[in-house]
């Protein structure tokens, strides 16, 4: 039997307090998942990235599991992730991808945390803390090959090999790093464009051990996985591959209960501004969570998307799918019941909004939006309950 655990962040009167809904998150689901890609990628190293409380699930709960899994490399994106992460996983290497943080070199060095650097500037920063702290000062380079945000440009790199190698920087180089731009989308351009530029920049320091793939980028071949892939998303259970079957397991499913059922006659409004109009008798369930929990406004439904056929949002409630009637408020959101019977449904019974049959990205295609921002933006306001 699988032992289901509240978060500690539900301790006390807290724990006590009803809330919005019911957010489990499966942590065998996790590490499942992060060993089909483990195998998948073999001999290559499969880190996991946690940054952004492990995608809402939960940073110390997600990256103790996957750390017992046997996960020891995780990317984190600023230094108070590393601080949570380290105490989860105690002698994980932990790099974190936003860089030096400015006046932070000492703390980064004192907990084991190496920085991804993407300029002159920070590797002379990082020098003077790490200089003589042998792999405690350990560090990434990050190489930008075409997503022009963060890291050197190709020639800057070339050029700061070529004035002092790998051995004059100061620090043992951990890891060279460079981050696709769309590698979800398999025919783009950009993706063997930067699969070239990537190895023309390894070959400048072939000894130290290169990364370039994250959750689609691995999907594109084994040529893209070099010596360290860095899935993010595909671990919490969003698809990889767009377009087709998703390889992985859902991780999780949000679950609220119906606050009340009420009936509205043919021509009435439901909702904010009066956008959604009943088309005949309807019975409408409203569940207590809105975009003040996470959930995506956009995933309105209104009497334009309906004659437009425009996905808005759905539940599911009694096993059947039922669409969302008016605008998603703050804290509440109102569903069409009207097709199940009324024996079937009542005040206290559960609505589905993630998980079992409506998965997260096609939440988020309701939501106008992306399964990543989705799991990210799930709210402090549900019980949150992990299964280990």
């Amino acid at each position: 039997m699988r032992e289901v655990q509240e978060s500690s962040i539900h301790e006390s009167h807290a724990a006590a307090a009803p809330a919005s809904g019911v957010l489990t998150i499966d942590l065998n689901a996790v590490v499942a998942n992060w060993k089909t890609l483990r195998e998948r990628v073999a001999p290559a190293v499969c880190a996991a990235a946690v940054k952004a409380n492990a995608y809402g699930t939960g940073l110390a709960e997600t990256g103790a599991a996957l750390a017992a899994a046997g996960c020891g490399t995780f990317f984190v994106a600023v230094p108070s992730e590393g601080l949570t992460l380290r105490r989860a996983a105690p002698s994980a290497t932990i790099y974190v991808l936003n860089g030096l943080a400015i006046g932070q070199e000492a703390l980064y060095l004192a907990n084991g945390l190496w920085p991804v650097l993407g300029s002159r500037e920070e590797i002379a920063e990082w020098r003077v803390v790490a200089g003589g702290a042998g792999v405690a000062g350990a560090a990434a380079i990050h190489v930008d090959t075409g997503i022009n945000r963060l890291g050197f440009t190709k020639a800057d790199f070339a050029a700061l090999i070529g004035e002092t190698g790998t051995q004059g920087l100061g620090f043992p180089l951990a890891l060279l790093m460079s981050h696709f731009v769309t590698s979800d989308d398999p025919d783009h351009p950009l993706n063997p464009r930067q699969i070239t530029a990537f190895n023309e920049v390894r070959a400048l320091c072939p000894d130290v051990k290169a990364s370039l793939a994250n959750s689609s980028g691995i999907f594109l071949g084994r040529e893209t996985h070099f010596d360290m892939v860095r899935p993010g998303y595909a671990l919490y259970g969003g698809n990889p591959t767009r377009g087709r079957e998703n390889p992985m397991r859902g991780v999780v499913t949000l679950t609220v209960p119906i606050a009340q059922i009420r009936v509205v006659e043919a021509g009435e409004t439901v909702g904010y501004d009066a956008q959604w109009t009943a088309t005949g008798r309807r019975r409408i369930a409203i569940l207590p969570i809105g975009y003040g929990d996470g959930y995506p406004r956009a995933a309105t439904a209104t009497d334009a998307k309906r004659e437009r056929q425009i996905a808005a949002g759905q539940a599911i409630i009694a096993g059947q799918r039922c669409p969302f009637a008016g605008r998603v408020s703050m804290d509440l959101i109102t569903v069409d019941v009207t097709e199940i019977p009324e024996a079937d449904v009542r005040r206290g019974d559960p609505a589905i909004l993630i998980g079992d049959d409506l998965p997260i990205d096609e939440v988020a295609g309701r939501g106008e939006t992306i399964g990543y921002e989705v799991l990210t933006r799930l709210g402090r306001r549900y019980q949150r309950r992990y299964l280990r």
